[in-house]
């Protein structure tokens, strides 16, 4: 009996900010790997998912949501974008079915790109079955794509036949990691991010995205982690927002980041938040690359 030949290769997952790029990359991997808030620029990494089967390996990649770049920081992002364009197999271009496109860059770099492009309409549970034809014909004199998929990430429609066309256009090649690796980032990372996810839902305007979170300390015990983390901002005004009165707003970040961080780790977590000020990080190359948006 002949072998099933085995694929493996590289899926970038890329789009505009909430369009449901993290909700997909999650629902495909399986895992909560993307944090996922209702405001826009949550994720700010290339964050790989490993999607391993006896005879294939995807390595899904979550990206920043395409933004026109204010910052050092939006540049960074960016540049995890197009590098995840450039060794990309299958891209899946995410859009939803609210949205009109005008970032022509990527467009140009979609038909450059040798990938095979899966472009898929999200929110269609949104929407009438008219609306959604509309919006099929209106991207199929955007983007040259292989197949245009209308899909809800959150009730999981359609993300059965993506997966199976991401199989078909998938090349013939060994793995490229260990069969039983699920990500490419280490578990300091998710920590810092599931602390991060809740300063998006805790805090509002500006504060989350002048927010970064490093964790400075991560001992791992046979019954419990002990972790000391570090939320930075730009400025002494926003660390007296991030503590709050009598240090109650710090205090509900932690015991909800905790709950999610024992959930992941399937142990007791014991955390430590302290707030620290590094004046205009976002531009601040240094501190761009210790938080890891730069090679050093």
């Amino acid at each position: 009996m002949l072998e099933t030949p085995h694929k493996a290769g590289f899926v970038s997952i890329i789009g505009k900010p909430n369009v449901g790029k993290s909700t997909l990359m999650n629902v495909l991997v399986g895992e909560r790997l993307s944090i996922i808030t209702s405001k826009a620029q949550t994720t700010r990494h290339r964050i790989m998912g490993i999607l391993n089967g006896d005879d294939f390996q995807i390595v899904y990649s979550d990206t920043p949501g395409i933004i026109q770049p204010k910052y050092e920081l939006h540049e960074s992002m960016m540049e995890f974008v197009r590098g995840s364009l450039e060794d990309a197999d299958v891209v899946l271009f995410v859009t939803d079915i609210y949205e009109k496109w005008d970032e022509d860059e990527v467009i140009k770099r979609l038909e450059k790109s040798k990938a095979k492009i899966l472009l898929l309409i999200n929110k269609t549970d949104q929407a009438t079955s008219d609306e959604v034809l509309e919006k099929i014909n209106y991207w199929k004199d955007k983007v040259q794509a292989e197949e245009i998929i209308p899909i809800s990430a959150l009730n999981k429609k359609n993300t059965d036949k993506v997966f199976e066309l991401i199989l078909k256009h998938l090349p013939e090649h060994p793995a490229y990691f260990p069969k039983d690796e699920l990500t490419d980032k280490p578990e300091r990372f998710f920590a810092a991010e599931m602390i991060r996810e809740k300063i998006f839902l805790t805090y509002k305007k500006e504060i989350p995205y002048s927010c970064e979170v490093v964790i400075e300390e991560f001992k791992e015990d046979e019954n419990i982690i002990r972790m000391r983390a570090e939320i930075i901002v730009e400025r002494r005004s926003q660390k007296g927002i991030i503590i709050g009165h009598g240090g109650e707003m710090l205090k509900k970040v932690g015991s909800q980041a905790r709950v999610d961080l024992e959930d992941f780790f399937q142990k007791k977590v014991f955390l430590e938040i302290f707030v620290k000020v590094k004046e205009n990080w976002r531009s601040d190359p240094k501190s761009l690359s210790r938080f890891g948006y730069k090679g050093s």
